[in-house]
């Protein structure tokens, strides 16, 4: 039996399926290597979205080839051709294609190269895991997606929607609650589609499981706006439970509807809007998370000054910033490029609101008490979350998994920082 050693990057679902990876390792009889240095093969789950990302996903594959090495997830779907110019000799696995995790080690181990890239294994629910944290239990609802975002690769790596059934996710909730999680992600390409394929919506998916008659929170994922009008009104009822995190991650991407349009999002900037008042007038303490790409080919300035108005107009919490880079295989990779100098601009110019929104929007909290969930350990504090999914840092010795009363006394634009009350 084999040390393994298992890297991931990118999105919750990437993660998600790490998780499973290395659980199939341990059940195949395999272990977990501490490191690269001490393993017998190396795994890399990879991450494509971004050039910066696919660039680092190169940098790694060329440290981990020293070792026998399989190169998993979205880089290897969408760019095999990329992983083999820079480790030939490298074992290929699609995200779909997970259940072929142990033949594939057992390939690259005895050194032939082996390609899984098909979508075998689309269903995630049930599968064995090991935990990256072991209070946060990640699951996968759905893989793939509805959209043809023209700048996209994610399509390309994942395909088309495949939703998994309400009972199955239910199941795999409860399982994880048991296991110790304090917190669940419901997490997949676009949880906004989820059920368009099997009859079913995102708000029943999130009834269902906050029904679960056990003590955890739910953070739902990443939902495009263009498929909120149809669920809004039944997702504000499923947000009532307070089982369920006040925060939604709805990526608008651009203030322009002729932007929009051109990166085929499928919603305008109204429609985004409209998601935020309505969320906002529910619950006055609510974090709106969003993601804003600059320098799209076909942003003018005028197109671009509209994204800062909606940045203010809006004030989203969190912000995550994207310069736009060419991906291998999307339309909009073969469009008349923006200086790169000028995206580095615009881009500056975006960074500098959305910090100065944040800091306005965290000193909100100041004098604020109430209770805190701990779910992550930083390499020198503990961070926690509190029911509107804002990040809560204390100096106080606690343990991840505990919850304790915090007073807010100090606001920056990347947390909340307090003390323990009890």
């Amino acid at each position: 039996m084999a040390r393994i050693w298992v890297e991931s990057y990118g999105c919750s679902a990437s993660f998600a399926d790490a998780e499973m990876i290395s659980g199939l390792i341990v059940n195949g009889g395999h272990t977990l290597a501490s490191s690269a240095k001490d393993s017998d093969l190396n795994l890399i789950v990879t991450c494509s979205v971004k050039d910066a990302t696919a660039n680092k996903m190169v940098n790694r594959i060329k440290k981990l080839k020293t070792k026998p090495l399989v190169v998993a997830g979205c880089l290897a779907k969408a760019e095999p051709r990329t992983v083999e110019r820079f480790s030939s000799n490298a074992s290929l696995l699609g995200p779909n294609s997970i259940g072929k995790t142990l033949q594939i080690i057992d390939s690259t181990l005895l050194g032939r190269k082996q390609v899984e890239l098909s979508d075998t294994d689309v269903t995630k629910t049930g599968l064995p895991k090991v935990r990256l944290n072991p209070i946060v239990g990640i699951v996968e609802i759905a893989s793939g997606c509805m959209s043809e975002c023209t700048f996209c690769q994610t399509k390309i790596a994942k395909g088309d929607l495949k939703s998994f059934r309400i009972g199955d996710i239910v199941r795999q909730v409860s399982s994880e609650v048991d296991d110790g999680c304090k917190e669940v992600w419901l997490t997949s390409t676009d949880n906004g589609c989820y059920g368009l394929d099997i009859g079913t919506t995102l708000p029943e998916l999130v009834n269902k499981v906050s029904e679960i008659p056990k003590e955890f929170m739910i953070r739902v994922g990443m939902m495009n706006p263009m498929y909120m009008p149809r669920i809004k009104d039944q997702l504000l009822a499923s947000f009532e439970s307070e089982k369920v995190f006040k925060f939604l991650h709805v990526p608008v991407q651009s203030g322009s509807d002729d932007v929009l349009a051109d990166m085929k999002r499928g919603h305008t900037a109204a429609t985004f809007r409209d998601v935020v008042k309505k969320f906002r007038s529910a619950f006055p303490e609510f974090t709106i998370s969003t993601d804003i790409i600059v320098g799209f080919p076909t942003e003018s300035e005028e197109d671009f000054a509209k994204t800062l108005h909606l940045l203010e107009e809006t004030t989203p919490d969190v912000v995550n910033l994207s310069r736009y880079s060419q991906r291998p295989g999307t339309p909009a990779a073969g469009m008349d490029q923006i200086e790169v100098s000028e995206v580095k601009r615009r881009s500056k110019i975006v960074f500098e609101l959305i910090n100065k929104i944040a800091l306005r929007n965290n000193k909100k909290w100041l004098g604020w008490e109430g209770s805190v969930l701990f779910d992550e350990q930083t390499a020198d504090q503990i961070k926690g979350r509190n029911f509107a999914y804002k990040s809560v840092f204390v100096d106080e010795n606690v343990q991840i998994g505990q919850r304790k009363n915090v007073k807010i006394t100090k606001a920056t634009a990347h947390g909340l920082y307090g003390s323990i009350t009890s």
